[in-house]
């Protein structure tokens, strides 16, 4: 629980591991808010990027978070920044890449971190990213972690991609992969690892809907009423 009464479930996880999809869902089911943190990252490096702000910068980078003009609609599925639908261009590998250099900034994080909290408010919040339930939310109600295989994740991050119009190589995309998960497990601010009280589930040959069956079989067991579940 947060400070204000309002439950949170964190589901972390590399890139490409579902995390998103599963959190739009889970968060659809409960009736509940629904925040990307990957999404605030992402904005930050693009930020950054327009404002041509050298990313050894920290400080200038960490101002630049701390200022972020954002606004999130539609659930999440659209995204403005400084008033300009910024969407497309935000799930970009271009802006992806940016974010994960963006992530391991200390400074950045700092600048962020109370952002990410103030989205807990009631019903409820459903929070995905790589350090929700270690970080941001180390009280949460439940904490899922997502992994999938390194070849399940390149090609579901392919798919995507492709559905959106956005032609990437699968080559491209699985290097791209392994370089981001090094970065997310090797930097020194809240690199990417389970909680030890995180439920893990390998989604690699899982579909959405057996995820978030078993998510919310878990919250049942923590409190979470199942017919408020099924809304």
């Amino acid at each position: 629980m947060t400070r204000n009464g309002a439950p949170v479930v964190t589901i972390d996880g590399p890139s490409g591991s579902g995390k998103g999809t599963i959190g739009r869902l889970l968060a659809q089911k409960l009736g509940w808010h629904y925040l990307d943190s990957g999404a605030l990252y992402r904005l930050a490096a693009l930020a950054a990027l327009r404002r041509h702000i050298d990313f050894n910068d920290s400080q200038a980078l960490a101002a630049s978070a701390a200022t972020l003009n954002v606004r999130f609609a539609a659930a999440g599925e659209r995204v403005y920044l400084d008033d300009v639908d910024v969407g497309s261009e935000l799930r970009t590998e271009r802006a992806g890449d940016a974010a994960s250099k963006v992530a391991a900034v200390p400074e950045v994080r700092a600048a962020l971190l109370q952002r990410q909290r103030d989205f807990a408010v009631p019903p409820g919040l459903v929070a995905d990213g790589r350090d929700m339930g270690t970080v941001v939310f180390p009280a949460a109600i439940l904490k899922v972690v997502l992994t999938a295989s390194a070849e399940a994740r390149a090609m579901r991050r392919h798919k995507q991609l492709k559905e959106k119009g956005i032609d990437v190589s699968l080559p491209d995309l699985s290097w791209d992969i392994a370089q981001r998960d090094a970065r997310d497990a090797n930097r020194t601010v809240a690199p990417f690892k389970p909680a030890p009280d995180a439920h893990v589930i390998d989604s690699t040959s899982l579909t959405p809907e057996e995820v978030v069956a078993r998510i919310l079989d878990w919250l049942e067991r923590v409190g979470v009423a199942a017919e408020r579940a099924e809304k």
